[in-house]
């Protein structure tokens, strides 16, 4: 479990291709302690829950490899993952953490296309469109996870929502390099998903 709290940019600095394209190698730069990196621990990348399967140091810099498998291309902006692309990380939720977001699970639900970028005093305000089966867990005052970062929702109309960066959440994530246009990963609300679902069953 996570919480949409970045805490590392990571870049990816090597990336393979196997098993005729459906699995990715990625070997992710990051800041964090080598120390506190495990085998088989969970790190989320750009709202994608991923396992470490590898990791060390190089030219001072820690790495961890994980594998991208064919349901995460499909899903997610993974597909469009290359060496230089910067990640938002954040680690694996502990007990007695901090709840600083909202409960994320790292299981992104699919992608929401950026269709404006509204630049204001050292702020950014985002307009999205995602699909109508994803629409229906988003509302105003409620949470997303876009590219791992838990927001507000401004405002919503029909498939297309807004949400309003403020100056620190630009700073500590990629989130200034968002333009229209882009793909971002998108992890609806899991309490908005079950109380759809218990609503669909009366």
């Amino acid at each position: 479990m996570f919480t949409g709290i970045v805490t590392d940019i990571g870049e990816i600095v090597a990336l393979t291709s196997t098993a005729q394209g459906q699995l990715h190698r990625l070997r992710i730069a990051c800041r964090y302690d080598r120390a506190t990196i495990a085998d088989g621990a969970s790190i989320a990348c750009n709202g994608v829950c991923l396992t470490v399967v590898g990791s060390g140091v190089a030219q001072g810099r820690t790495w961890f490899d994980v594998d991208a498998a064919a349901e995460t291309l499909a899903m997610t902006t993974a597909k469009h993952w290359r060496a230089g692309t910067r990640l938002n990380l954040e680690r694996a939720l502990k007990i007695g953490d901090e709840l600083g977001g909202h409960i994320v699970a790292g299981h992104a639900d699919g992608i929401a296309d950026i269709v404006a970028r509204n630049d204001l005093p050292d702020m950014a305000q985002f307009e999205l469109r995602t699909t109508r089966e994803l629409a229906r867990f988003i509302a105003a005052k409620g949470s997303v996870t876009l590219d791992g970062v838990s927001l507000t929702v401004n405002t919503v109309d029909d498939v297309r929502f807004s949400v309003l960066i403020i100056p620190h959440t630009l700073s500590v994530t990629t989130l200034w390099e968002w333009r229209a246009g882009s793909e971002v990963n998108l992890e609806v609300d899991l309490m908005a998903r079950y109380a759809a679902r218990l609503s669909e069953m009366r």
